[in-house]
């Protein structure tokens, strides 16, 4: 900013400054210096230096402001210390890092600002994320009026501070927010509406005797069709700071799409598998969308206390496997449209697709690749007790379903398309140290600590 930040505020505006020289600093000094040397009384040659330097002090006043300017605009400070990230552009209080092949944004401010900020650092990746999405409905014989219908069901009912967001991306994407409606809820409009298809997942934490150091290790695997895959390069992780005292909240998600894996920066994490498979797809149209209820929830909780009293009081809109840890313990929440049950575990927690709580009388058998998912990762955790650390769970995430583990790798799974896991990642709440994951790329690991303390 160089213009004054405290418009209306009671005491002294700050000085108009540029470049980190205080205009009035300058003003004054020539003023003191005019007063030394008694300029009412001048000879005509000290009068003409006074007019050079009342000149030089004018044309500063005007180069320095515009100078500046271009500095903010087109000078990048260095990257946190211990992030291990590279910088590549900055916006307003806006910086985009390069982490191995994925974008990393560290937003700081309002939540519109923040959405300025995002919009301008993303712009031509979300343009071509949402071409991607845009493509997926027309050629399926779909209109944009149809798109925003799927699109408002699903952001009607949001919180202000996400419309917000939406809305300041609004003002530097060059997208509207009725396209950047459809684009944040690209998963459900693509796979629900057009594909008619159904994802899964798969989440597992341990700590206590299973750890190196007691502390909680997770892991968690979105699994996807394959034919989903032209938004693979638009994975990003954004990181945002909002300066109303809330906590920072990092995402890890297709550039502009919905917040499906969150950790904030007291150290909490959540994030969700599909539960359609064991209950059913009944939707309740009149609730908020249980997943874009975590944002807030990460935004406002600090503790498991309270992100706990927020779930069991939250009343879903469709059947969700919800997964939570602090750095000490885990919690699973399997949640209906009418119940919902925790599960708590003794030093770990496994879930996939299916409900585990005996007291829901499901008849039927569950899905099958669910039970072998849960499975063969309680019994990877068994052989490494002791030594699970972040690197070791990576290596545990890296076995394919087809070879004892619960990975997918381009398997025919339903029959009819071939499923991948989409992205991976690895936590340690404890030091905030993640590590992340898309589908025929590396892992890549970034200390979230230092972005939050932007």
């Amino acid at each position: 900013m160089f213009l004054s930040e405290r418009r209306g505020s009671c005491g002294p505006a700050r000085p108009i400054c540029g470049a980190g020289i205080g205009i009035a600093l300058i003003i004054g000094v020539y003023a003191r210096e005019g007063r030394d040397k008694s300029c009412s009384f001048l000879s005509f040659g000290h009068a003409l230096l006074c007019m050079k330097k009342l000149s030089l002090f004018i044309a500063l006043l005007l180069v320095i402001p515009a100078a500046a300017l271009a500095l903010s605009s087109g000078s990048m400070e260095s990257a946190p210390t211990g992030s291990g990230l590279t910088q590549v552009a900055t916006f307003e209080n806006g910086t985009r890092y390069q982490a191995g092949a994925y974008p990393v944004v560290v937003l700081s401010g309002t939540y519109r600002e923040m959405g300025r900020q995002y919009g301008a650092l993303m712009k031509d990746d979300l343009t071509a994320n949402y071409a991607f999405v845009y493509a997926s409905f027309t050629d399926r014989g779909y209109n944009v009026s149809q798109m925003n219908e799927f699109a408002r069901t699903g952001t009607d009912l949001q919180p202000k501070r996400m419309k917000e967001i939406r809305e300041g991306m609004a003002e530097t994407s060059g997208l509207t927010v009725e396209e950047l409606e459809i684009l944040y809820m690209e998963v459900c409009v693509v796979m629900s509406a057009v594909l008619q298809t159904e994802p899964a997942c798969s989440f597992m934490a341990v700590w206590g005797n299973y750890t190196n150091d007691g502390s909680v290790v997770l892991s968690r695997n979105y699994d996807m069709p394959d034919v989903i895959s032209p938004y693979y390069p638009y994975y990003t992780l954004v990181v945002y700071n909002p300066t109303d005292g809330s906590n920072g909240v990092a995402t890890f998600n297709p550039v502009g799409a919905r917040t499906e894996t969150l950790m904030n920066s007291a150290g909490l994490y959540i994030s969700e598998n599909n539960g359609a498979h064991a209950v059913g797809t009944m939707e309740v149209a009149n609730r908020p969308d249980l997943i874009d209820e975590f944002f807030g929830m990460m935004l406002d909780y600090s503790d498991m206390k309270g992100l706990d009293a927020a779930l069991m009081a939250a009343r879903s809109d469709y059947a969700w496997i919800v997964n939570t840890a602090c750095p000490d313990f885990a919690y699973s929440y399997e949640e209906s449209v009418y119940d919902i049950k925790r599960l708590e575990g003794h030093e770990i927690i496994v879930a996939a697709n299916h409900f585990d709580d005996p007291t829901w009388y499901i008849e039927g058998p569950p899905v099958v690749n669910s039970i072998t998912r849960c499975h063969n990762l309680r019994r990877q955790a068994e052989e490494n007790r002791g030594s699970i650390d972040g690197e070791r769970m990576v290596e545990i995430r890296n076995v394919l379903m087809r070879n004892g583990g619960a990975t997918f790798l381009h398997d025919d799974v339903s029959g009819d398309m071939t499923y991948s896991t989409e992205h991976q990642v690895v936590y340690s709440p404890e030091t905030r140290t993640l590590w992340m994951k898309v589908v025929d790329r590396d892992w890549q690991k970034v200390e979230l600590g230092p972005l939050f303390a932007v």
